[in-house]
């Protein structure tokens, strides 16, 4: 059980560790854009895909409150 624990604890950190690295990438990118003076560029051509992103996610999470499962609905049975 301790070693079990143990393994988890490691995985937890390396997923931590990795979204850290992943923030500080996205920062570095966003301070070397806004440096550059295209940060509203790139924030013009992202806006719509971060938007239909989160549609798609609101749709998917409002599915699922009926209790029918994501697999289900794809196969059109309801």
């Amino acid at each position: 059980m301790e070693t079990y624990l143990d393994l988890m604890l490691i995985r937890f950190g390396l997923i931590v560790g990795a979204l850290v690295v992943l923030a500080l990438l996205v920062f570095a990118i966003a301070l070397a854009l806004k440096r550059r003076g295209r940060l509203d560029e790139v924030r013009r051509y992202a806006d719509p895909v971060v938007r239909a992103g989160l549609h798609a996610a609101a749709r998917r999470l409002e599915g699922r409150r009926d209790g029918v499962s994501w697999s289900r609905r794809q196969d059109g049975r309801r």
